[in-house]
């Protein structure tokens, strides 16, 4: 019978018994309220049913095998069968029974907190319980033993519900925060941040509720830019609408001395308050109250006090909850600021000059173009595609899965403490919030660029993308690291890198610059003009570098529509339509303007690699090197993309024309290894560049390379992942082409790699001998 007792599962603990370190009984909200309620600062009286409760749930239920089994079969990128299988969980979860002797605790509980005199009681709970009167409207919030880490926002992946009242009612709603952990969003987020779901379980916070006036929220450092100023948010009624993004806030912003520096005062519209039977309503607000300060001075001044007390408690900074009722402040949350690290500079890294169609709140800073896509309801998520503009009334947590695919995000409502604007902000992606009708002035489909450091929106798409600081490669290697530019704007942001060498720059980029489609310069036959076109371009970029790579044009029927010239006729099937080298070959005028353009900067000084897309057989290679002759074109480098199965099973035909390198295009290489669409979303979860059937085939185009002393590089995409890296470094490839921002970062795993296999960092040097062979028999025909 002792040994019964002591392994009885406290289901309920008090804020008076809890501290920060509670989290793994409270949850992390729980917890942090536990610890701000000892600290003595104003909080509403509450208790916590612990995590250990749900586990002994979940045990009872005989739940635990189900689950594991459901989240074990999810593909986590199938959105609809993420909806499915969560879903499944918890109805799982809701129509389970809560154990007799749980429920005894729990209702046990919310009778003293009832009582009016249960913040001064004395004596049992029986005689407490004596006083308790009518049943008290409570919140009822769920704290994951995960949430609220300093480097991981779970903000608003759980569930929490406000104006409860009644036994029924309460027992409901603990359940539905029990199911609320395997919520899409929320299972997404774990699995994403690594988290296994399996050691994550959830408290629930059960705490009085107050009839707020005002609330809001706090930041005791700000989240996005680098300072070290207090902001405060806040609107009329209760807090979930703030936090919710329904209603755009005020914002202020303080000092450290507590001094208001800026109060930006919104049109708040509406207002969510509890209505005589505690359910939730908005209430539309009169045009002066709406257009009113919400805070008097001295709250805003208490509550910047209160931030800086609970992160000097904390010795972190703090993400803070606050309602007032009756001019009096109460705290009900605080937890860490997650997004400290990825702070930047306030300015934006670059001027953006066009036609501003909107305006709102900066929420996450970041530059980025793509297509508008307007979202009403949340059944209308499935429409956006990686690289398209979300725009949507008010943000949501249910848009997180989503947002992972967006570019940008612009809503009419919310401001920079709405949960999804927390999350966009970790993630990195621009935001713009507040805007009051992008929904109504963006048209589906148009072009436009986020400015997520202004809050401004341009007509058109500008070739900008999200800025991150450039940190200079210092990591000696073996495997070289090159970089890839495109742009001539972003040519000296390369450059901070300290690397020489580009290994792809696409021409497409240019001829994107120049408005105009080569299609127009084939029909007015203005090819001198193309060639100054694409000369001006490359040398731009080739100015701040030694060696260039440059592909020779590639553009399917159905890309860059808007250009001047682009032909209207779209083929049945672009992607195995007439584009890369066939094209060029097919139209050698323009060929001939591009290897012009690309001689002329060899004349500076800088070296030229050819690199020719979409090659299917040898006699290409022979036809462009014919050309190059022509044009008295020798001193450059010669190379084909292997982006075509064709290019792999005649690699050593390659070799044998003389090229003198390569370069895996993994992006067109994976999707026609595996047949799958790398543009269509319904095919996504099979497009993987680490398939066997991908690596095997690279490998073996390693394996002839090396024999052949052709020199071997990758420029896709999967050359700035990690996994693909480590593949390819172990594999003896000699060049990795990299993303700008992702330079330092690779070059350091790679050198991490390098040392586990002890490889000596050394520059790639051509065979002497072979090279000179290469160059004499570099324009022989083998189809004489």
């Amino acid at each position: 019978m002792q040994e019964k007792e002591e392994n009885k599962v406290e289901f309920v603990k008090w804020f008076s018994e809890l501290n920060k370190n509670s989290g793994k009984i409270a949850g992390g909200k729980g917890a942090n309220l536990g610890e701000i309620y000892n600290l003595e600062i104003p909080v509403p009286p509450g208790f916590v049913i612990t995590a250990q409760a749900y586990d002994y749930f979940i045990d009872k239920a005989r739940l635990k095998e189900k689950i594991k089994n459901i989240l074990e079969k999810i593909n986590y990128e199938n959105t609809s069968e993420l909806n499915s299988s969560t879903e499944q969980i918890r109805k799982l979860i809701l129509k389970a029974e809560l154990p007799e002797e749980m429920k005894e605790e729990i209702l046990e509980s919310y009778e003293i907190l009832g009582t009016e005199k249960f913040e001064n009681a004395e004596g049992s709970a029986l005689d407490i319980l004596k006083t308790a009167a009518e049943p008290v409207f409570v919140a009822v919030r769920s704290s994951a033993t995960a949430e609220d880490l300093a480097d991981a926002s779970f903000a608003g992946q759980q569930e929490t519900y406000l104006n409860i009242k009644g036994n029924k009612s309460l027992l409901e709603h603990v359940k539905k925060c029990f199911a609320s952990l395997f919520t899409s969003r929320a299972v997404y987020y774990r699995h994403k941040k690594g988290f296994e779901h399996s050691k994550v379980s959830l408290a629930v916070v059960v705490q009085k509720m107050i009839d707020s006036e005002k609330s809001g929220v706090i930041f005791s450092k700000d989240p996005s830019y680098k300072n070290n100023n207090i902001i405060i948010e806040a609107v009329w009624g209760l807090g979930e609408g703030i936090v919710s993004g329904k209603i755009t806030p005020d914002k202020y912003i303080v000092s450290r001395e507590i001094e208001i520096l800026e109060r930006k005062i919104a049109d708040k519209k509406i207002a969510m308050v509890r209505n005589s039977s505690g359910e939730k309503a908005y209430v539309k607000l009169t045009e002066e109250k709406s257009k009113h300060q919400v805070l008097k001075n001295f709250q805003i001044t208490q509550l910047a006090e209160i931030a800086k007390r609970l992160e000097k408690h904390y010795q972190k900074p703090q993400d803070i909850e606050f309602a007032i009722e009756n001019e009096e402040i109460s705290i009900v949350q605080t937890r860490p600021i997650t997004t400290m690290e990825k702070r930047i500079e306030k300015q934006s890294p670059q001027k953006i000059q066009g036609e501003v169609l909107i305006k709102g709140l900066p929420a996450s800073p970041g530059i980025a173009s793509g297509k508008v896509k307007i979202v009403h309801n949340l059944n209308e998520l499935s429409k956006i595609q990686k690289g398209d503009i979300l725009v949507t009334k008010m943000t949501n947590p249910d848009m997180v899965v989503t947002m992972q695919k967006s570019a940008a995000i612009i809503t009419d409502d919310g401001g920079m403490t709405a949960h999804a604007a927390i999350v966009s902000r970790e993630m990195g992606i621009p935001g713009i919030v507040g805007t009051e009708n992008a929904t109504q002035i963006l048209k589906e489909g148009e072009q436009v660029t986020v400015d997520g450091y202004t809050g401004k929106v341009y007509s058109g798409q500008v070739q900008a993308t999200q800025e991150k600081k450039i940190l200079p490669v210092t990591a000696h290697t073996k495997t070289k690291i090159k970089v890839i530019v495109d742009l001539p704007t972003f040519a000296q942001r390369a450059s901070q890198t300290g690397i020489k060498e580009i290994g792809l720059t696409r021409i497409e980029g240019i001829i994107t610059e120049s408005g105009k489609h080569p299609n127009y310069y084939l029909t007015n036959k203005n090819f001198q003009e193309y060639e100054e076109t694409i000369f001006k371009g490359i040398s731009e970029i080739a100015k701040y570098f030694e060696k260039i790579w440059v592909r020779t044009s590639d553009i399917r029927s159905d890309e860059y529509q808007n250009l001047e010239g682009a032909p209207k006729e779209k083929e049945a099937n672009p992607m195995l339509g007439m584009h890369g080298i066939r094209y060029s070959l097919k139209h050698k005028e323009l060929l001939k303007a591009e290897l012009n353009a690309l001689k002329k900067i060899s004349q500076t000084n800088k070296q030229i690699g050819i690199l020719m897309p979409q090659v299917i057989n040898s006699k290409e290679v022979y036809e462009v090197k014919k050309i190059l002759n022509e044009i008295q074109f020798q001193n450059c480098k010669v190379g084909v993309m292997i982006e075509t199965p064709a290019s792999i099973q005649i690699i050593q035909e390659l070799c044998k024309q003389g090229i003198e390198f390569i370069s895996f295009g993994t992006n067109d290489l994976t999707q026609y290894i595996l047949a799958v669409d790398r543009g269509n979303e319904k095919v996504q979860e099979l497009y993987n560049e680490m398939h066997p059937a991908v690596t095997k085939q690279m490998e073996y185009v390693i394996r002839v390379c090396k024999r052949n002393n052709v020199e071997t590089s990758i420029c896709g995409q999967a050359g700035s992942k990690k996994e693909m890296v480590n593949f390819l470094v172990k594999a003896g490839i000699d060049s990795i082409s990299v993303n700008v921002d992702m330079a330092k970062e690779i070059s350091d795993y790679v050198a991490e790699i390098e040392k586990i296999q002890g490889r000596q960092p050394r520059q790639y040097q051509p065979n002497k001998k072979n090279f000179q062979e290469k160059s004499e028999k570099r324009f022989n025909n083998p189809f004489k």
